[in-house]
């Protein structure tokens, strides 16, 4: 089906050693992972991979580290399959083709910054964001199909990141909040995938070059509301798993085209190492047959015809398939020029008072009341910061999501003027870290995601014990209260720190100690201490 493939028809006008290509673009691809450098246990994770003879990605450069394991994607067998499986539910690992790790690595995201990731789900960038920003900082993770958004929540909750809020949007019409803008987006915007023939063989008998066409003018609008939101000297990364110009270059010209403030970077510079090519600023137009055509197509299809703009294509990259042993890629980094013109102020014609705007739905994340708070400075000895409440859930936050939260924002093209303490018009779906359970309006325990992180700051709600107890519950899943344990009058739920290394439990304490761990969780730090889980017992 390959050979006699329009896809490969189409491939023969943008490069001369198509067959190459097609070498390239069959096997299935390698299992290749990301490893997340926020959670204090990393080196561990890299050591099991080395273990079982995976390689060090050496083109990626971080934070954290990406791998290509010793076997096929979704091949793993045995213990190294649940291993495998344990440390990405965890959230210790993303499962992420290596190419998909590009655009993140040109976004260049810092701590402290306020990003957009437009079109997000399923996830794996967002998360890999997240890595970059450490516990300072927001991005806002948009997805506009409802299903998806479901599976966005879930990989973000799998990570654990502290500086994710999922929003609910059609890209090309997301509220422009905060109204200062964005330090960084990035566009990963929906394509036809002619890259991704390792992965989804069907492209093979399904591509089409109407297929592109019919996707230009919502890749064009996603990338020109980025190119509005970004703040002066803010970054915009538009990437496709498309090699189709029409996709590609000829949507990153009509963007250049049409403002003056957008200019594009050197790829190449951001991605040292990585096997790609120069963008084009010529391309065929090609039929559905995958030959030259003679129809008429819109302008914003055509190679530019301006010298500026032809020239900085050449900025772009385009990653082949066998040129990376992956997956094929396109990636432009665009950037807003510091002295670009400010959007134009119109007259305030109104300022509404808090009371005139319709209050977030009831399961929008907001922050804690004042009766809310001592409640849980009561329970757990301290009050740490960003903590915020949604549903029966606490969450935890960074500084940025309180600053977008309170900012004040507009309607009607800035004339009327709505007061901030609020998401609305963002819908936001989830923020932050998953810190707590509350129960009858009082904390209940810490979720085991959160315990690490939180246990040996609340003097009231955790103790430090001997790692043997530790051991015990790990391998019997419950264990008798002795005296030494610094148990005596506790009841519910509570955190132990191994006075030896730090790691941190949550048990539930009633008759006996409870271990409160997922069975993946249990397994990884059984692995880690060296133990053996009694399956009699295991939960």
């Amino acid at each position: 089906m390959a050979q006699n493939s329009i896809l490969l028809r189409a491939v023969s006008h943008w490069r001369k050693d198509a067959g190459d290509w097609l070498s390239g673009s069959f096997d299935r691809l390698p299992e290749t992972v990301r490893v997340n450098p926020l959670r204090a246990d990393c080196d561990w994770t890299e050591g099991w991979l080395k273990g079982i003879g995976s390689q060090r990605i050496a083109w990626f450069s971080g934070p954290g580290s990406a791998w290509a394991l010793p076997f096929d994607r979704g091949s793993a067998q045995g213990d190294v399959k649940e291993i495998l499986k344990a440390l990405h539910e965890t959230g210790r690992l993303t499962r992420q083709e290596a190419s998909s790790m590009l655009p993140v690595l040109a976004l260049g995201a810092e701590q402290g910054d306020v990003v957009l990731d437009m079109c997000a789900s399923p996830g794996s960038k967002t998360t890999q964001i997240a890595e970059h920003m450490g516990e300072c900082g927001l991005i806002l993770a948009n997805e506009v199909v409802n299903s998806r958004v479901n599976m966005l929540v879930t990989n973000v909750q799998r990570h654990g990141s502290r500086t994710v809020a999922v929003v609910h949007h059609d890209g090309r019409h997301i509220p422009r909040v905060p109204e200062s803008g964005f330090d960084r987006i990035l566009v990963d915007a929906p394509c036809t995938g002619s890259g991704t023939t390792r992965k989804n063989p069907d492209v093979w008998g399904k591509w089409l070059p109407s297929g592109g066409r019919s996707l230009h003018d919502l890749q064009l609008a996603l990338l020109t509301k980025a190119s509005v939101l970004v703040k002066p000297g803010g970054r915009v990364v538009y990437s496709t798993c498309s090699l189709d110009p029409v996709e590609d270059e000829a949507v990153v010209a009509e963007v250049l085209r049409s403002s003056d403030a957008m200019s594009l970077l050197p790829v190449s510079p951001l991605l040292v190492g990585v096997p790609g090519e120069e963008g084009r600023a010529d391309w065929p137009n090609l039929n559905d047959d995958g030959g030259p055509s003679d129809e008429d197509f819109p302008e914003s299809m055509l190679p530019p015809k301006e010298p500026g703009i032809s020239e900085q294509l050449a900025r772009c990259m385009r990653v082949w398939n066998d040129s990376i042993d992956g997956g094929g890629f396109f990636l432009a980094v665009l950037e807003k020029s510091t002295d670009a013109p400010q959007r134009p102020t119109p007259e305030i014609q109104s300022f509404l008072r808090p009371e005139d705007v319709k209050p977030d739905p009831e399961n929008s994340p907001q922050p804690l009341s004042e009766s809310m708070a001592s409640s849980i400075e009561s329970a757990w000895g301290a009050l740490p910061d960003d903590l915020w409440l949604r549903g029966k859930r606490l969450l935890l936050s960074t500084p940025e999501a309180r600053v977008v939260w309170e900012s004040e924002r507009s309607r009607r093209g800035g004339r009327t003027r709505i007061p901030g303490s609020r998401w609305r018009p963002l819908k936001v779906m989830h923020l932050g870290l998953s810190a707590a359970q509350l129960h009858g309006g009082e904390v209940e325990r810490v979720v085991a995601g959160a315990a690490r992180v939180l246990g040996p700051h609340l003097p009231s709600a955790s103790c430090e014990v001997d790692g043997a107890l530790i051991d015990n519950l790990l391998e019997e899943g419950n264990a008798l209260i002795e005296e030494g344990h610094g148990l005596e009058g506790v009841r519910g739920g509570w955190i132990l720190i191994d006075s030896q290394n730090g790691d941190c439990v949550p048990v539930w304490v009633g008759e006996r100690i409870s271990l409160m761990l997922g069975g993946a969780e249990r397994l990884l730090l059984t692995l880690q201490r060296g133990l053996t889980i009694n399956q009699n017992n295991n939960e």
